[in-house]
């Protein structure tokens, strides 16, 4: 593959990573994952060791259908540091909405992500953000409508 086919897939592994973490899609949130990836969300506030532990943290905040979810990555600088590794930069904006008590956090951050290609698949092997602003707002003058999750319920 070319160098901008290699960048290309990185984005599309990046891509799925927050789509299936928006859709409660774990199994394939593991997919993206090496088995002993890390991270270090909120500049490490949240961090964990293992695919398995990553993965126990987020469904652990998320996994409920009534905790909607937006993370949405922009402006990824990939560099190919190897023919197998790679590092990244992304722009995060995010918005998880919490319908129990009609609150929601929003924010930006950047992520910063290292890659390594395992039989021809690029994986992230580790990840995490700092954040550039969080915000905590009530949501009492918004009406909960629908989300993909309430046949679910």
């Amino acid at each position: 593959m070319s160098k901008m086919e290699e960048i290309e897939a990185i984005k599309q592994l990046k891509y799925k990573y927050f789509r299936c973490l928006d859709r409660k899609e774990w199994d394939g949130l593991a997919e993206t994952l090496t088995e002993d990836a890390t991270c270090a969300y909120d500049s490490g506030k949240y961090s964990f060791e293992g695919r398995d532990g990553i993965l126990g943290f987020l469904t652990g905040a998320l996994d409920n259908p009534r905790i909607i979810s937006l993370h949405q990555g922009h402006h990824p600088e990939i560099e190919l540091t190897s023919e197998t590794t790679a590092k990244g930069t992304w722009y995060l904006e995010d918005y998880v909405i919490f319908a129990e008590s009609n609150t929601a956090v929003r924010g930006a951050a950047f992520y910063f992500d290292e890659y390594v290609k395992i039989d021809g698949k690029w994986k992230i092997k580790t990840t995490g953000y700092q954040r550039t602003f969080e915000d905590f707002e009530s949501r009492e003058h918004v009406q909960h409508t629908t989300t993909m999750f309430d046949a679910q319920e």
